[in-house]
């Protein structure tokens, strides 16, 4: 009994052995391919900050090149870590979870049907889509700037100062607005006068306040007009349009129309036409013949 005790306890010492020699011999290639994956991630970020300051800043589609950016610091870490697993001899391993990767691919897409459809369609938007960065853009309830474009999401920024990461998905299948594509955008707003005042000498005093505003578009192809456009219970409405610049489209599309209202009803007042109320009409019904009213006066 002790001697086969014994015999297994050098079998087992044998064994151990065995293991931590070919450790040793293994470990100088184990430390190799660690180094080779820390400098594969350092040399991705090195060259994808010389691609950010180079060409990103001369990129005449800032939301292309970011996408790209990404792609290639990608591309460097994967082939890092591949080199790596070759570097310590584990050739049939980089060929094995190279064929696992996709097999994985295929379960992970039925697993992860929405993260695999934010992602094709990020590659899709990256390649072909209606807007740049700092376009405004309304997709479906969601209005303001696109800051970002990247893998799963992009990033808008609202007139009302929310960050907003819109799935890649909905904005490929839902309509989207662009608001500067042309750098044009017709806006407006209706003025309301009395139906005892002159409405050629209202909109003649309009359009003045529209052809002498700098801030709005005046070209052949942009015409900025006032027109009669409801005869509503106590006013008589005309509709205002006028062109804008939207490259910066708070401005445009708020402040611009805001100065243009006020002006409107400050030329209104100045020349006697009036910005009547909602007039409201008072009926008597069954027994009562009148109502009855009781004036109080200030002390």
């Amino acid at each position: 009994m002790i001697t086969l005790l014994q015999t297994d306890t050098k079998t087992l010492v044998t064994v151990l052995q065995q293991y931590y020699n070919s450790f040793l011999e293994v470990l100088p290639r184990i430390a190799l391919s660690i180094l080779v994956i820390i400098a594969g991630v350092l040399v991705a970020k090195f060259l994808t900050e010389v691609y950010k300051r180079r060409i990103l800043k001369k990129a005449e589609d800032p939301l292309m090149a970011c996408f790209l950016a990404q792609a290639i610091k990608l591309v460097f870490i994967i082939i890092a870590i591949l080199l790596a697993l070759q570097v310590a001899g584990l050739t049939g391993v980089a060929t094995g979870l190279l064929t696992a990767a996709g097999g994985a691919a295929i379960v992970l897409g039925f697993a992860f049907q929405d993260i695999g459809k934010n992602f094709l369609a990020g590659i899709i938007l990256a390649f072909n889509r209606p807007f740049d960065i700092n376009d405004t853009i309304k997709v479906g309830e969601l209005f303001g700037k696109i800051k970002a474009l990247n893998f799963r999401y992009m990033h808008i920024k609202t007139f009302d100062g929310r960050d907003i990461y819109v799935p890649n998905s909905d904005v490929l299948t839902k309509p989207v607005e662009n608001y500067t594509a042309d750098g044009f955008f017709r806006n407006d707003f209706v003025v309301g006068i009395g139906y005892e005042d002159d409405i050629d000498k209202a909109k003649r005093i309009i359009q003045t306040i529209l052809d002498d505003n700098e801030f709005i578009v005046h070209d052949a192809d942009h015409e900025n007009f006032v027109f009669e456009d409801e005869l509503a219970a106590s006013t008589v409405n005309l509709k205002v349009f006028f062109w804008v610049y939207t490259k910066d489209y708070r401005k445009s599309g708020i402040v611009i129309r805001g100065n243009l209202i006020r002006k409107i009803k400050e030329a209104l007042d100045e020349n006697g036409l009036n910005l009547p109320a909602d007039i409201t009409e008072l009926k008597l019904y069954g027994n009562e013949e009148d109502i009855p009213l009781r004036v109080k006066q200030d002390a």
